[in-house]
């Protein structure tokens, strides 16, 4: 047995007080009237033997209470190991705040019993050990070390947070600051449902750092939530039944049904039906969105689920523009059919320029260029379309039958796109349509119906390269391609390899293939705003507001929120970097400061990571421990501060000397109150 406070021994000294009092006791003694005094020598000396008796008990039972409650000061324990270190120490404790301990313990939130047991394990620490206090939101505050009243405070003040940080990068943050710690001793605790998606780290690089992980299980690993949200069409059309494709995902082992899903929109909200997932699967359902106004929507589409909600919602924002401006670059006289056809399309307008007199600078304020029998594209041109399609841009070419190859060839180098060869002047008919692509898809009733497809009287044939990523449309009955597709990163250039006049080819005048094909290029413009981002994702947030200059200063606001965000000015573009500054997912708006119209709406959602909640096992987490750390097991409603201080101190007995300090006192009034003499 040792004590970890020895120096109280010496108040053992204080025994010598009930033995003084014992030895100097004088007892009063009363008189006694006896009719007949023989009997007098027996009873004096029978009394007198209880009485030294009784007196040397209750002096015992004294003495004894007095060595316990020195002993109770003293706190012995019996070491449990031999690893067992004496001194001030330097404890860190990482309490998972994360959105998948709001599931239950029992009927308690994880998050309670997390909190709870760090509470215990600082109270089971001494009064001069420093703490820190880590959560997964990684605060400024946290980096340093406290003492024990404010390491209490700091856990009481602990909430949920749409953070997610490995376990790695908690243990480096707390070997940074125990590191900054005067005690040679440091402890660290990890207390975390220990989901399989996180928990992954070295060795720590510290071999004195005594690692413990504090494993916290639901009782019902159950959450359904919806993964992701797109909108099937690049662009928002107005009046127009645009669809969003909602992924669910049931999480759990076993399928669940009659999951509901709504639209909230414009206020209301909107049944969309009843879905049945697999376990472990997803499922994709169809929501029809119908926008009847120009500018920003909001949108949230969500489902009903319990204990884990933050997964329910998944807010969307659309921007319905006024217009979409396309241009069409002439060699010199406009094409009729390409006018006429945009003119029959709603919310399109269509500028005709002139190659030589083109300002590239506007490009960027169209949404789709056509290029319309250039004979020879200038180096200034490839580049400004180049770039233009980088940025998102789509390009639709329309070659001349006497174009210059070397210009035409150096412009497709640039993406790359397969090379012409040469032009065939020869009748060919178009054989088949790519319907499963974004530009045919959905565009004919009847698939299978025989349609009256294109004939070209001349046409490019093409250099098939192994570097250019071709998708073809439309295809010549011989399998070479007429109508070709290229993925340029945010952009696409589609190539037809016939001239549009149609002393070569009657596709302006098909209808039901020209102008469905003009407008589904128009709109899948990859530079569309996305209908939604991930809250802790480190991405940049691109907007197209008039921009005047950058010692403009653009603002955020959200729910209960308002920054400014870094901001830079890149041509006519605005780009936005907001960290970790958003708290809450929800719509955010940006705003030109001192001024309230919004520019801009962005909406963002919590990471789906903390989705999946999949756990390690105390067996498994055992083994992925191995000798780097220790997991202490308990169940829900043990006392960690006894756990902890067994551990530390090995078996500790103060308490029961207490109880014995009670038991010897309550002993010595017995014998004092039924013990008579």
């Amino acid at each position: 047995m040792q004590f970890l406070f020895p120096a109280f021994l010496f108040a053992l000294l204080t025994l010598a007080i009930p033995i003084i009092i014992h030895l100097f006791y004088f007892r009063r003694y009363k008189k006694v009237f006896f009719t007949n005094v023989r009997f007098l020598r027996e009873v004096k000396e029978e009394t007198s033997a209880r009485s030294k008796l009784r007196n040397v008990l209750v002096l015992l039972m004294r003495c004894l209470a007095i060595i316990f409650l020195v002993f109770a000061f003293a706190q012995p324990f019996i070491p449990g190991n031999s690893d067992l270190r004496q001194g001030s120490k330097d404890i860190g404790i990482f309490i998972d705040n994360s959105f998948s301990m709001g599931a239950l313990s029992q009927d308690v939130p994880l998050m309670e019993v997390a909190k709870k047991r760090a509470r215990d394990i600082v109270q089971a620490y001494a009064v001069d050990d420093r703490f820190q206090i880590l959560t997964n939101d990684l605060e400024g505050r946290h980096q340093r070390l406290v003492g024990r009243d404010e390491a209490i405070s700091l856990i009481d003040e602990i909430a949920l947070t749409p953070a997610v940080r490995t376990l790695d990068q908690v243990l480096t943050r707390q070997n940074q600051a125990l590191g900054q710690g005067v005690n040679d001793i440091k402890v660290a605790f990890w207390i975390s449902d220990f989901q399989k998606n996180i928990t992954q780290w070295a060795t720590p690089a510290d071999t004195s750092l005594q690692l413990n992980l504090i494993p916290l299980q639901a009782v019902q690993e159950r959450n359904i939530s919806i993964d992701s949200v797109w909108m099937e069409s690049p662009v928002p059309m107005l009046n127009q039944p645009n669809r969003l494709i909602v992924q669910v995902r049931n999480w759990t082992g076993e399928e669940v049904e009659d999951v509901r899903l709504t639209l909230r929109h414009e206020g209301q909200v909107m049944p969309v039906g009843t879905l049945s997932i697999p376990a472990k699967e997803s499922v994709k359902d169809t929501v029809s969105i119908q926008l009847q106004r120009i500018g920003w929507h909001e949108a949230e589409l969500q489902i009903t689920d319990y204990p884990i909600q933050f997964d329910d919602q998944y807010h969307i924002s659309l921007l319905v523009a006024e217009e979409v401006r396309t241009a069409i670059i002439n060699e010199q006289a406009e094409n009729h059919f390409l006018t006429a056809a945009f003119k029959s399309i709603p919310y399109f307008r269509a500028e005709n320029l002139i190659s030589r007199n083109l300002d590239y600078s506007r490009l960027t304020g169209y949404q789709f260029i056509i290029l319309n029998e250039l004979t020879e594209l200038s180096s200034g041109l490839s580049f400004a379309l180049q770039q233009y399609a980088e940025n998102g841009g789509n390009i639709l070419v329309f070659p001349s039958a006497k174009a210059s190859l070397a210009s035409y060839n150096s412009f497709f180098g640039a993406f790359p796109a397969n090379a012409f060869t040469g032009f065939e002047a020869r009748e060919r008919i178009v054989g088949e349509v790519n319907v499963e692509e974004f530009v045919f898809r959905e565009v004919f009733e009847n698939k299978s119906a025989n349609l009256r497809l294109p004939t070209t009287l001349g046409n490019f044939s093409w250099n098939r390269s192994g570097t250019a990523a071709e998708e073809t449309l439309m295809s010549y009955r011989d399998g070479s391609s007429f109508l070709a597709k290229y993925k340029v990163n945010q952009g696409h250039l589609y190539v037809c390899a016939a001239p549009l006049a149609e002393e070569f080819g009657n596709l302006s005048r098909n209808a039901e293939i020209f102008i469905p094909m003009l407008y589904k290029m128009a709109i899948s413009s990859g530079r569309g705003q996305k209908i939604a981002y991930t809250i802790g994702d480190d991405e940049v947030i691109s907007a197209d507001v008039p921009v005047l200059g950058s010692e403009i200063v653009y603002r955020m606001e959200g729910p209960g929120i308002q920054f400014i965000p870094s901001q830079r000015v890149t041509g006519s573009r605005l780009f936005l970097t907001v960290s970790n500054e958003i708290p809450t997912a929800g719509i955010y708006r940006l705003k030109k400061e001192g001024e309230n119209p919004s520019l801009a709406e962005f909406a963002f959602n919590f990471n789906r990571k903390e989705s999946d909640l999949a756990y390690y096992s105390i067996s498994e987490l055992k083994e992925l421990a191995g000798n780097r750390a220790t997991v202490i097991e308990a169940d829900a409603k043990a006392s960690f501060e006894a756990i902890i201080g067994e551990r530390n101190q090995g078996t500790v007995l103060w308490r029961w000397c207490l109880v014995l300090v009670l038991v010897f006192l309550a002993t010595e009034q017995l014998l004092l109150r039924f013990w008579k003499v």
